[in-house]
């Protein structure tokens, strides 16, 4: 190749490299290049701080499950007849033996405060000490415990995803004193044939501290033996009758 055919190769090939990088320029760009203004996030009225309750109360766009006031929201688990907990001083307390109560209304995915006492007086150690649970969609029990200066096993401890996921720390009160659960719930996808195609996940917070982050469901919360996978659509939130008179108050949740 002579001279002048080698120059004329090396301007085409700057003048093509050049008019890469020009296509290749951006736009000139300026703030509002990156504003979104829709959608508009909806306006949501943050709870206020209460003498009653752990904090604050409900937000204004929240279900109020249990304000203390009436059980008109909750029915037996057993039979769907009224709800046979005892209810005083804005708390509703478990009766051994009237067995588990959930509610009426069904849900899907949600976030969801709920506040929890264990008694003040120490009987028993291990399971047998504050035990209660609150079952998503009546399948998947968060564990309910006093675990205060009560060791047990890590995957049935409070915070503990029943026999499925160990917390992520213990940081639960004196026997006695009001706890709280905030909870992010997915709830699990199935495919019309009843296959799971997309596995429940929750993240929760015990008195403001993360004990479950996004941590998979893998089914069922059996007391003896594994996960069963048993599709289902939404459902409703049950709270345990163990046999201790764990207290329960402040219960609301938002839909997702």
């Amino acid at each position: 190749m002579n001279r002048n055919r080698l120059s004329l190769s090396v301007l085409l090939s700057i003048g093509v490299v050049g008019l890469t990088v020009a296509q290749n320029q951006p736009v000139k760009q300026n703030p509002e290049s990156t504003e979104i203004w829709k959608p508009v996030p909806p306006i949501v009225t943050p709870g206020a701080p209460s003498a009653s309750v752990s904090g604050f109360t409900a937000p204004s766009d929240a279900i109020a499950i249990f304000d203390g006031s009436n059980l008109n929201n909750f029915v037996s688990a057993r039979d769907g007849s009224a709800a046979k907990w005892t209810l005083a001083d804005g708390a509703v307390t478990v009766v051994k033996g009237a067995g588990d109560i959930q509610t009426k209304q069904e849900f899907g995915d949600y976030q969801m405060h709920i506040e929890f006492r264990t008694p003040a007086q120490v009987v028993g150690n291990s399971q047998g000490r504050g035990n209660s649970g609150i079952f998503m969609q009546g399948r998947y029990e968060l564990q309910v415990l006093d675990n205060y200066n009560n060791p047990t096993y890590s995957n049935g401890q409070v915070g503990s995803i029943y026999k499925q996921a160990i917390p992520l720390a213990n940081p639960s009160r004196r026997p006695g004193e009001w706890q709280t659960y905030d909870i992010i719930y997915y709830a699990p996808r199935f495919n019309k044939s009843g296959m799971l195609t997309d596995a429940g996940r929750i993240t929760v917070l015990l008195n403001g501290v993360l004990v479950q982050h996004n941590t998979q469901i893998k089914g069922t919360t059996e007391y003896i033996g594994f996960p069963k996978i048993e599709p289902h659509g939404r459902g409703p939130i049950r709270l345990q009758d163990h046999g201790d008179p764990v207290s329960f108050r402040n219960i609301w949740i938002r839909e997702l």
